[in-house]
């Protein structure tokens, strides 16, 4: 099986995800993060994973153009999908569920919500003062679920 993550990630959350995801695949996986590569030729994986991140309740425009510009060749693949955030519960399915087109959705092996990080260290003053204001917090957090990233591999095998 050769595999594609594809992800965007601000402070680094969704690239940490994908590296420890790609860690507990099987066969050739390829990581690439779409702010470096914004237009992967995806024609030769027969299996895409895409994942993001939420800042501001929205996940970065960039996945939901990957999946619009590549929809037609994503059906046709085995597809998985996963989001970190900070929410927990229904808030974080609807956060999940705004980012990927129901069609995607309906069609991925795997899906994942798999926590979520504040990294101060690669914030800016203002988002560091927005994240202290809005969710009380003041110092670098993770909330990373690691046996959400398990399962979803497992379940994406």
């Amino acid at each position: 099986m050769k595999t594609l993550i594809v992800y965007l990630s601000r402070h680094g959350c969704a690239e940490k995800a994908s590296q420890l995801l790609a860690e507990k695949l099987e066969g050739d996986v390829a990581v690439i993060n779409l702010k470096k590569e914004k237009n992967p030729d995806i024609s030769t994986y027969t299996s895409v994973i895409i994942g993001g991140s939420i800042h501001a309740g929205q996940v970065q425009d960039g996945i939901k153009k990957f999946c619009q510009k590549n929809m037609d060749r994503l059906l046709h693949v085995q597809v998985g999908l996963y989001l970190c955030c900070m929410e927990r519960g229904d808030t974080a399915w609807k956060q999940f569920n705004d980012a990927f087109p129901e069609k995607l959705r309906d069609h991925a092996t795997a899906r994942g919500l798999f926590g979520g990080e504040f990294n101060f260290d690669r914030m800016s003053f203002f988002e560091q003062k927005i994240v202290e204001k809005v969710a009380k917090v003041t110092e670098s957090k993770s909330m990373m679920d690691l046996d959400a990233i398990h399962e979803f591999a497992e379940k994406f095998k």
